[in-house]
């Protein structure tokens, strides 16, 4: 997320983005009346049913009516002391499914930022603070519903089950934009550790071992074109995620984690459509226990294309199909089968979404989507602990209300 000096929220049809500033690096610091002018506070609240015909997602969706369990309410504050410093937070409580212990409100983000240089060519600065991670196209606005084109946003790369560990990092992170004759470049590198919750602990099936996973030294960049005013957008992401589980059983020993993935991202835009295609190679590592069949070392691929159309102004509709393949070498899962760890189709997910967005006003928006998924490669673990009794094939319905403030 990159700030500008005039800090506006700019709450359009697909993005949730921040306002260009062209004042100088020299002007005076702010009077205080002028201080508390810049204060902005602003909130949202969702609330979704999710309607499984098997598997769950999100609760117990494959049961009675389905499950109400996926919830998000975040409240954002931003404040401009010197009109080269701004001071920006964001609190998220969101509850996805299990016992919902997660609904506990956290800090999402939070912020010093500083600009060394803004003007009408280019603008260098910096955040301190827990920062956003540039990842793909949807990381940095991904918990707010009005940001996202669907309910669910791609879960080959946009992990909801270990979502934690690509969603932000503590530390600094640097951002610089360059206004060319033909388009805009952005690029950004944060430095920092990395989020190591327990959604990722219970992914590394180590949610009962005796411990603590204790997140590590991090980085991630992000290179950005924009070409024609956005009508063509182009993106690399690289990260390197690492985390320790530092073990309370002599017998186990400790272990070291870690994350790399790559994500080429692309999207062209026209006044009605616009067509969207990420892909990413993820490289994760788990090495130094004692036990062998705790540690591992695969490289995933995942994808998707998705084509939006936007009508009646108020209106959205969405086809896209996304593929997720846990390792390369191994795409059917069969190997994994075969050597007990679990179900071959719990290694990949192939979901095909239709997707439909009603903007009833500014600040309500009412969607629907259908899934139809062949895999349980993104699965929330902690709402199917038992893996051998999911099933290859099922289908998915959801439905969402949205209200921002």
């Amino acid at each position: 997320m990159t700030v500008s000096k005039s800090f506006q929220w700019i709450e359009g049809r697909r993005a949730l983005v921040l306002a260009t500033a062209l004042t100088s690096l020299s002007a005076p610091a702010l009077a205080s009346e002028q201080v508390l002018d810049t204060l902005q506070m602003h909130g949202f609240l969702s609330q979704a049913l999710v309607i499984t015909d098997d598997n769950n997602f999100f609760g117990p969706s494959s049961e009675d009516g389905g499950s109400l369990k996926y919830t998000e309410i975040g409240a954002n504050v931003s404040l401009r002391p010197h009109e080269n410093v701004l001071l920006a937070a964001q609190v998220l409580s969101r509850r996805a499914g299990g016992d919902g212990n997660d609904a506990k409100p956290v800090l999402d983000y939070g912020i010093i930022d500083y600009q060394m240089i803004s003007n009408q060519q280019r603008t260098v600065g910096m955040q301190v603070g827990r920062f956003k991670n540039p990842f793909g196209f949807y990381n940095q606005t991904r918990d707010v519903a009005f940001t996202r084109p669907s309910i669910l946003l791609p879960q080959s790369i946009y992990f909801d089950r270990t979502r934690s560990l690509g969603l932000s990092g503590d530390g600094v992170s640097l951002y610089y934009e360059e206004m060319l004759p033909s388009g805009t470049f952005r690029t950004q590198v944060g430095i920092g550790q990395a989020q190591a919750g327990d959604d990722l602990r219970r992914t590394m099936r180590l949610e009962d071992a005796p411990g603590e996973l204790e997140p590590r030294d991090s980085a991630i960049a992000q290179v950005k074109y924009e070409h024609d005013g956005g009508r063509i957008v182009a993106a690399l992401s690289a990260a390197s995620a690492k985390a320790k589980f530092e073990s309370h059983d002599p017998v186990l020993n400790n272990g070291d984690f870690e994350f790399v993935p790559w994500v080429l991202s692309l999207q062209y835009n026209s006044e009605h459509w616009s067509l969207t295609g990420e892909y990413a190679i993820r490289s994760s590592k788990l090495e130094g226990f004692d036990n062998p069949f705790l540690n591992f070392d695969v490289t995933g691929e995942s994808w998707y294309l998705q084509y939006t159309r936007r009508f009646h102004d108020n209106w959205q509709w969405l086809v896209r199909y996304d593929s997720l393949t846990s390792n390369r070498d191994d795409r059917s899962g069969s190997a994994y089968e075969a050597s007990g760890a679990g179900p071959a189709h719990s290694q990949y997910a192939d979901d095909l979404t239709l997707g439909l967005q009603w903007n009833v006003s500014h600040r309500l928006m009412l969607a629907a989507e259908y899934h139809h998924v062949d895999g349980t490669g993104w699965l929330p673990v902690q709402d199917n602990p038992a893996p051998s009794e999911t099933s290859r094939r099922w289908n998915m319905m959801l439905f969402q209300l949205s209200l921002r403030f």
